[in-house]
């Protein structure tokens, strides 16, 4: 901030991380600054000259672009299940304010966030935990299929407390969600062959998507089970 001169800000990745809203590996922080204002190395300079005095606040001591400011800003370039991510990440901290994101959808005209973010926040935000969770919700929803629970807690015979990625109790379905960097270990293989094996013992079909698995193949088959649990 202080490398940009008077008035900079964080904003974008950079201010989504330092409000927790999501991760990010990015090497050069987004500042957002005064046009005419110098680029510097590890730096990635955003000038603008909309920034409203009201979208930029003070965070755990730096000059940071308000959560409905950020939420605009990443519109702007993240895929909408992303986006999701971050509103439900939001509303999970109490940092979600509906009033706040409706009037900076209303102040933004010409941002090219604008129209993303107004769409995100027309629905609820489903909170998921990992990318590839958003993406298999983001198919439900874009090929008209039956809304599941998220992260649902079930019972089964010899597991009284069972937590599940995505469920659809009409349907007995079951589907979760598997990375190798969390499911990649001997000890997770093994749980996770115990999980499937209590969820078929109470009656539910239990369906795996890899990270590696395209939005076509899961709209496929979960409409292919779905078709026959009708």
């Amino acid at each position: 901030m202080l490398a940009c001169g008077p008035g900079a800000v964080l904003s974008h990745k950079s201010a989504a991380a330092h409000w927790n809203l999501l991760a990010t590996a990015a090497a050069r922080i987004d500042v957002t600054a005064a046009r005419g204002r110098r680029a510097h190395e590890g730096i990635r300079l955003h000038r603008s000259r909309s920034l409203d005095a009201q979208d930029t606040t003070t965070h755990r001591g730096i000059p940071t672009t308000t959560i409905a400011r950020t939420l605009l800003d990443l519109a702007a370039t993240l895929p909408a299940h992303r986006l999701e991510r971050a509103l439900a990440q939001a509303e999970r901290l109490r940092l979600y304010d509906h009033a706040a994101l409706t009037d900076v959808i209303r102040r933004s005209n010409g941002h090219r966030g604008r129209r993303a973010l107004e769409h995100a926040v027309a629905q609820e935000p489903a909170f998921t935990r990992s990318d590839l969770e958003a993406r298999l919700l983001q198919v439900t929803r874009q090929h008209g299929l039956p809304t599941p629970l998220v992260n649902h807690i079930l019972a089964a015979p010899d597991h009284p407390r069972l937590e599940v990625d995505f469920c659809w109790p009409t349907h007995h379905l079951i589907v979760e969600t598997d990375t190798y960097a969390t499911h990649g270990t001997r000890a997770d293989f093994e749980h996770d062959r115990r999980k499937d094996a209590a969820l078929t013992a109470a009656g539910y079909t239990v369906i795996r998507f890899t990270d590696h698995t395209t939005p076509t193949e899961i709209h496929a088959r979960l409409r292919a089970v779905m078709t026959t649990r009708a």
